[in-house]
């Protein structure tokens, strides 16, 4: 009985020993397979492939290690449909509405204003055959903005009278022939006469209103006639296609051909917006399937000012002079948009709006934000556009008047479905999005660019001026 009790005992011994090892074994080789193995030791395979789990309970470790696909991730359904910074321009043209075109080819009419400043090409030469008047010849840089009885101040010249009291020198026409324009003067006078003191070259003259006689019933006459200028209108498409089998599968989010054609949409709005902006108008012959293609012009290459500022060195005085240009000069509305890059934007953010000009708060219109910017001379809309970032004008900006902006639509915007299936072509569903149109400025100088430079450039601008 003892020997056997000992041989039992021995063999408990041995037994834990064994176990004890194989516990050993174990945890050296599960830290070696980074917890693997504890799943491996659980997991036991099935006589048809399955995974059937031994000696524990089933948790998710185990679970994912048997069956990856089993539990299923959280999916949010919400589609997130990341979209760039909006095309204001095309929207801008999209709210005011456009004007049917019955041609490919837009021709249309801008009326400019008569000039109201020169200067004089050369130095003032007396007339001195009038008696107690004396008068000038005047040859100046641009005589037909002059014609007789018209009445002319002399800003930077003072004139004195028979008093002795001193005004601005201001002139009237006598006559105007290929020599120049005759004048006397007006309030430069003494108790001998008038007499039109030198001028000398490059003095500005500035035109101002008739002055007709008692005894007049006409006068020189005065026309206007508009000038033409044309655009091409370009066809604008995009194509959105699914196959029916992938119209029928199950999807894991709710994307719908609805979305792949709002995505489309959005995709050709930006093209659109590049060509409204930057395109070159032109008419081309595609080599390859011999047919001609029209491209329109953008409205960038239409505008008729510019005005540069130097890149990084974005003052409030450059700010207020690119104002001044904007809204001065024939310049239409005294509210403009400020579209530019947001390397301009940010320029102007960090001015410091104070006096004559203030940064206000934002307002919507035409469904865009703006950052509204007043000044003595008018109110700026601005907004960013990453167009002109991706267009290699991230530094520039366009200020457009909306008065003077028009779009022209040969075919509207339309979508149109396409029955490939019964074509025997593919068995898709599949539609068209098709727009053929192009932008105008119908009076140029109401728009400007503002162009990043150099700060010789700048100061070479301001000298003339600009």
């Amino acid at each position: 009985m003892n020997a056997m009790k000992k041989i039992l005992k021995n063999d408990v011994v041995k037994f834990i020993a064994v176990m004890m090892a194989l516990c050993g074994m174990y945890m050296v080789f599960n830290a070696l397979a980074g917890g693997e193995y504890v799943m491996a030791m659980g997991v036991v395979a099935g006589v048809a492939g399955g995974k059937h789990i031994e000696g524990e309970p089933l948790t998710l470790q185990l679970s994912r290690a048997a069956s990856p696909d089993l539990l299923r991730n959280e999916i949010d359904d919400r589609i997130v449909k990341i979209r760039p910074m909006a095309t204001p321009i095309d929207q801008i043209s999209r709210h005011a509405g456009s004007r049917r075109s019955g041609s490919m080819t837009v021709e249309y009419y801008s009326v400019d204003t008569k000039g109201v400043s020169t200067t004089l090409e050369s130095d003032s030469t007396p007339i001195k055959s009038w008696g107690r008047t004396e008068g000038a010849l005047l040859k100046t840089a641009n005589d037909s903005i002059f014609e007789p009885t018209e009445t002319i101040m002399v800003p930077d010249v003072m004139a004195t009278d028979e008093n002795g009291d001193t005004a601005t020198l201001v002139l009237y026409v006598v006559a105007k022939d290929t020599t120049g324009i005759s004048v006397i003067s007006v309030n430069n006078t003494t108790s001998r006469g008038s007499s039109v003191p030198e001028l000398k070259a490059g003095t500005t003259l500035v035109r101002m209103g008739r002055a007709a006689a008692e005894l007049d019933v006409q006068t020189p006459q005065f026309e206007a006639l508009p000038t033409k200028k044309s655009n091409n209108c370009q066809i604008f498409k995009a194509q959105v296609e699914q196959s029916t089998y992938h119209k029928i599968a199950n999807k894991e989010v709710g994307w719908s051909f609805s979305d792949q054609e709002e995505a489309a949409i959005t995709d050709m709005r930006r093209g659109m917006e590049k060509n409204f902006l930057f395109g070159s108008c032109c008419k081309l012959t595609d080599p390859v399937k011999n047919t001609e293609i029209m491209l329109t012009g953008g409205i960038w290459h239409q505008a008729g000012k510019e005005c540069l500022y130097a890149r990084g060195e974005l003052d409030m005085n450059r700010l207020i002079e690119i104002s001044r240009a904007a809204f001065t000069g024939n310049g239409g509305s005294s509210k403009k948009l400020l579209i530019g890059g947001t390397m301009l934007i940010e320029e102007l953010n960090k001015l410091e709006h104070v006096k004559t000009i203030g940064a206000t708060e934002t307002l919507t219109r035409w469904g865009l934000d703006f950052t509204e910017i007043v000044t003595k001379f008018g109110r700026l809309y601005v907004m960013a556009s990453e167009i002109f970032d991706q267009c290699g004008h991230s530094h520039d900006g366009m200020i457009i008047d909306p008065e003077y902006l028009t779009k022209y639509c040969h075919v509207p915007f339309r979508t149109e479905r396409l029955d490939l299936r019964s074509s025997g072509q593919r068995n898709t569903e599949a539609i068209v999005i098709t727009e053929a149109s192009c932008l105008v400025l119908r009076y140029p100088q109401a728009h400007m660019r503002v162009v990043a430079a150099s700060k010789e450039e700048v100061d070479a601008a301001r000298a003339k001026g600009e």
